[in-house]
């Protein structure tokens, strides 16, 4: 396997992460959605080190991940796409919407099972969202993603662009609808309809259970309400609504070590 090509899809996420991470920070300074309770130097000096913690593992342990899987899939001629005569952009289209639904219904799973949930939670032990709450994941949690995504491209046999495409609107669509940006409401209400939006997301990050267990997508917003996991907003509004998990109210689980410990604790929610 050449391995030049994904080399330079590492440098081609790195430039559109910091890209879009400077535009949502600089729109969450200009338009805040509501003040943090938190502040941002330990926060982000925090999700920012696992984020950085989370990219070294996941390229030391899956040098190739998930574009790797593609390109040997092309190789061994694997995957349910290669039965249907598509044409080169739909057979990438169709990719990109399975592999946007698994996702989602990864999401959901790891709400549900309870050993997932011990990992995924640490997610949600963030006590205020932004931009950094968009990456800030339990190492844990990110190896077994990668697995499962490169599980989903080698059944698929996902084209290898279609899979970067993937990778760098997941990265996009996380920052975008985790940040504290304000936006119109009629604006919102229109884009919801093609992208899950932060006043969308923010439902999933509240206290409340009920709220907790729904709005799952991160790109598209049609899985939701397709599968009946659509809140439209927090009963409390977006103002007043309390954030995180109701045992996990220590603002040490703001700090890294505290973070990384969350998946042995005992508690559930």
């Amino acid at each position: 396997m050449n391995m030049f090509p994904i080399d330079n899809v590492m440098f081609l996420r790195l430039g559109f992460f910091l890209g879009i991470f400077l535009a949502v920070a600089s729109w969450e300074i200009l338009a805040p959605r509501r003040p943090l309770a938190h502040g941002r130097l330990v926060r982000w000096t925090n999700n920012l080190a696992l984020t950085t913690f989370n990219s070294v593992l996941a390229y030391l342990v899956f040098p190739a991940a998930a574009v790797g899987a593609a390109f040997y899939a092309g190789e061994m001629g694997w995957g349910l796409l290669r039965l249907f005569p598509l044409p080169g952009w739909a057979e990438g289209a169709a990719a990109i919407m399975v592999l946007d639904f698994s996702i989602y219904a990864q999401h959901v799973l790891f709400h549900r099972i309870s050993l997932f949930w011990r990992f995924h939670r640490m997610h949600h032990t963030d006590l205020d969202i932004d931009v950094t709450t968009g990456a800030r994941f339990h190492p844990g949690e990110i190896l077994l993603s990668i697995v499962i995504k490169m599980g989903v491209i080698l059944a698929l046999g996902a084209p290898p662009w279609s899979v970067i495409v993937f990778e760098i609107l997941l990265n996009a669509t996380s920052m975008f609808n985790h940040g504290d940006i304000s936006m119109p409401e009629h604006a919102d209400r229109i884009l919801r309809r093609l992208v899950v939006t932060p006043d969308m997301h923010r439902v999933h990050h509240s206290v409340i259970i009920r709220e907790t267990d729904s709005n799952y997508g991160f790109n598209f917003p049609w899985w939701d309400r397709l599968f009946g996991t659509y809140r439209p907003q927090p009963a409390a509004g977006h103002t007043s609504m309390v954030l995180g998990l109701a045992n996990y109210r220590d603002p040490k689980w703001l700090t890294l070590p505290w973070m990384l410990i969350v998946p042995f604790m005992g508690r559930e929610r």
